[in-house]
């Protein structure tokens, strides 16, 4: 059949009223069918209100629903949410750009030892319960907004400026996560705060020039108190190295002089038992030894017996040449 023909089709509606009927009811019941039939996306939950009530939540795929009765409220709960705070990336690529002017009011922060930080950090997370987010808080992402800012708030005033530039950044980026999500779950919101990421932390730009300078000072002074250090500890390392050898020296030499003093002692103490046996032999013996010591140190000397004859050739046998 070609197209001129269906246009040229006309229906007779008042000859088979029976027929108008059963169509009108098949044009209802597909308009209905149509209406009775949803689809959920694979990172999606969808929410049921039935007369306005909450019935049931159903995850991914055709979904049914009563017509005119239910309605349906999706949300991505598999989807990761990011909120940046202090910047705005304004292009994201390879050479991204970030744009941070005018967006002081929520990245200037006093810290505990009243000084003014630029903090810059980000939130990422997730809908963990679509029904609590889609109906137990208003506006969720204003909410959001506002619990990280307070939160990061109470961190940064809690600490120091140099803490919060240094030492305590992963700390702050943890207990604000704690604190988010303690909010947030008192406020029922459905939300899983999944990281919070401080992206910079730096003096406000009117002084950070003055900063730079304060910090470059302190660097100075820092490297003259090392050097100064150094050689004060170069010095008193060697003074006391130098009187710790005296000290082990004199008790070297105390040790020694106390041990020959005992040795001396138990010599004498030896002679003596063996005087009081044999006096005489001990004196002869005693006086022997200490002329052999005294002789011995004169080599060009020769001693000998008053009484004795022939001394002269008695010397130049044994080749000793007299002057």
């Amino acid at each position: 059949m070609e197209p001129e023909d269906i246009k040229n089709i006309k229906f007779n509606f008042k000859a088979n009223p029976k027929k108008v009927k059963l169509f009108a009811l098949a044009l209802i019941a597909i308009f209905t069918l149509s209406l009775s039939f949803y689809t959920v996306d694979a990172n999606e939950n969808a929410v049921i209100l039935r007369l306005g009530k909450y019935y049931a939540t159903t995850g991914p795929g055709l979904q049914f629903k009563v017509p005119l009765l239910d309605a349906v409220h999706k949300a991505r709960v598999d989807y990761q949410y990011k909120k940046e705070f202090g910047f705005r990336t304004v292009r994201s690529d390879k050479k991204s750009q970030f744009r941070s002017r005018g967006l002081e009011n929520e990245s200037w922060m006093l810290t505990g030892d009243l000084k003014i930080a630029e903090v810059k950090w980000v939130v990422q997370y997730k809908i963990n319960n679509a029904k609590n987010y889609l109906f137990n808080v208003k506006n969720v992402d204003n909410t959001i907004v506002d619990v990280s800012e307070a939160s990061m708030q109470l961190m940064i005033g809690d600490r120091s400026f140099n803490e919060v530039l240094k030492s305590e950044r992963i700390n702050i980026a943890i207990e604000a996560k704690k604190h988010m999500q303690e909010l947030l779950d008192n406020y029922g919101s459905g939300v899983s705060v999944q990281l919070v990421q401080l992206q910079g932390v730096v003096p406000p730009e009117p002084v950070a020039d003055s900063f730079n300078e304060v910090n470059r000072a302190k660097q100075d002074q820092e490297t003259l108190i090392n050097e100064a250090l150094q050689k004060y500890n170069k010095i008193i390392y060697k003074v006391e190295g130098d009187a710790q050898k005296m000290l082990t020296e004199a008790e070297g030499y105390a040790v020694e002089r106390v041990n020959k003093a005992v040795g001396d002692a138990n010599l004498y103490e030896s002679i003596l038992v063996e005087y009081s046996k044999y006096p005489q032999i001990t004196k002869d013996r005693l006086y022997i030894e200490t002329m052999a010591i005294v002789f011995s140190k004169n080599k060009n000397k020769i001693i000998v017996d008053k009484d004795i004859e022939n001394l002269v050739p008695f010397l130049e046998n044994n080749n000793v040449r007299i002057k």
